[in-house]
């Protein structure tokens, strides 16, 4: 994946507003914007990397209607975070309570929330180095659980909470700990 990244800042400041206006007129780019508020724009994946991550997602669905703990959510999804970037994770899962907290506007729009749960697929176009500040933004927008998932590697990086990230070399499955209790991914559909 194709990853371009623009500096507008020194001619314009884009407003939460504006930057929904660029995306609803854009609908076939995928946008995101970091944390200094820089315009990213990403191509598509690869057929490999979109198989993956639907798989990934389904035993996430699947995880989430038999706890009914919180929601799930694709890469589509785009959320203002609370540090001011705007971001679309290949996964992320909120808390049902954090979530239905929000008005329904809010949930309508891009959702000015910090999910508990992101996850990030690299392709392998993606820059690790890229992926890596990232998570860290999700880091500090107060997101609680990342995993890193790079498939040629065979790498899980375990993003938490006022941790240093910890990698795993190899790993044939991963839990979700205390923010996704109960939740095991068998990474064979990953490697």
């Amino acid at each position: 994946m194709l990853t371009y990244t623009i500096d507008l800042n020194p001619f314009v400041q884009l407003s939460d507003h504006q930057f929904a206006q660029l995306c609803d007129n854009h609908p076939d780019i995928k946008f995101e914007r970091n944390h200094r508020g820089e315009l990213i724009i990403m191509s598509p994946t690869g057929g490999e990397t979109g198989n993956r991550n639907v798989e990934l997602s389904a035993d996430f669905v699947v995880w989430n209607r038999r706890t009914r703990l919180g929601y799930v959510f694709d890469s589509s999804t785009c959320f203002k975070l609370p540090n001011g970037g705007n971001r679309s994770p290949d996964l992320s899962w909120i808390r049902r309570d954090r979530w239905e907290a929000l008005s329904q506007d809010d949930r309508e729009k891009f959702p000015p929330i910090a999910p508990d749960f992101v996850l990030e697929l690299k392709s392998p176009s993606d820059n690790i180095n890229d992926l890596r500040d990232k998570m860290a933004e999700y880091q500090d927008a107060g997101v609680n659980l990342g995993w890193l998932i790079d498939r040629q590697a065979r790498t899980v990086d375990i993003y938490r909470q006022g941790q240093e990230p910890e990698r795993r070399d190899r790993p044939t499955t991963i839990d979700g700990e205390t923010v996704l209790r109960g939740f095991e991914l068998d990474l064979s559909i990953v490697w």
